[in-house]
Parts: structure tokens; C-alpha cells; sequence
């Protein structure tokens, strides 16, 4: 699985560095490392819905109160 975070400056404003670590700490603590890889890029284009993050191919708006409940949704479930 592969989860990529927005880092440009749009979702960068509204707490992606945040989200990325979040997403860091959950995947160590999950022991996840073999099987999920984040990785950062700049502009997806959706700078009105950010913090923009995938999983795979799947597109969703993240923020960073709500990182817990989307990584049990999107990346636990899915495993």
C-alpha cells in the first residue's frame, strides 16, 4: 500500500508536515513499515480539499485532527 501526502504549499498551510508524521508515528506503531510506504509530493491539483493525501489510487482530504480515524478506515481496514 502506498500513501502519498500533499507537501506543497496550499496543504502545507493547512497542517500536511502534521499529517505526514502522524501517519509516520501510526505506521511504526502498527508495525506497518514492510507493508504501507509514504511518500510526499507537491501539488495534487485539489489545493481547495487539502490537506491532500492518497492511498494507492484513491484520493482523500485529510486534517490532522482526523488522521487516527482515517488511517483505521482507509489503511487498517484495507489490509
Amino acid at each position: 500500500m502506498k500513501i502519498t501526502v500533499c507537501i506543497g504549499s496550499s496543504c502545507h498551510i493547512k497542517g500536511s508536515r502534521l499529517v505526514a508524521q502522524q501517519l509516520q508515528e501510526l505506521i511504526a506503531k502498527h508495525n506497518l513499515d514492510d507493508k504501507v510506504e509514504l511518500c510526499g509530493t507537491f501539488c495534487m491539483g485539489k489545493c481547495q480539499q487539502g490537506v491532500c493525501v492518497t492511498v494507492d489510487d484513491n484520493f482523500f482530504s485529510v486534517k490532522p485532527e482526523s488522521v487516527d480515524e482515517f488511517f483505521a478506515t482507509n489503511v487498517i481496514a484495507n489490509l
